[in-house]
């Protein structure tokens, strides 16, 4: 029996479905001019993830949770920042975006329209920038 939802319970047929969300893997410094023009006939968001970051983890698992858009709708790239500190850079640099993690850049014209960070990050927002 679960204590006020906290520990979960026992013998309980409910399993939550983990969402595959279709993210492409920001590796590349190339990637950026594809970015690019990309962004000017299609919504691009871009998630900065630290590795090592408890909030950073638990922001992605919301957004991942909350995440409704339609396929092919959006183009989500996922950054490393950590193992892709240089591209990292060049996202803040390229876009005009102070860095944090985790980080939520969202591009429309080779522009960055929104950008939200921590517990800001917020995937029913998306919808506005379709």
């Amino acid at each position: 029996m679960a204590l006020f939802g906290i520990f979960g319970s026992k013998g309980s047929s409910e399993k939550k479905e983990k969402k595959e969300l279709p993210w492409l893997r920001l590796t590349r410094m190339e990637q950026l001019d594809e970015i690019v023009e990309i962004s000017k006939t299609k919504t691009v968001v871009i998630f900065k993830h630290s590795t090592r970051c408890g909030i950073s983890s638990m922001a992605l698992r919301q957004f991942e949770s909350k995440y409704a858009i339609e396929p092919d709708t959006i183009n989500l790239y996922y950054l490393d920042l950590l193992s892709f500190r240089d591209i990292s850079d060049e996202v803040g640099i390229r876009f005009q975006v102070y860095h944090q993690s985790p980080q939520l850049i969202i591009l429309r014209n080779g522009i960055a329209v929104h950008h939200a960070s921590h517990h800001s990050i917020d995937a029913n927002r998306l919808h506005q920038f379709i």
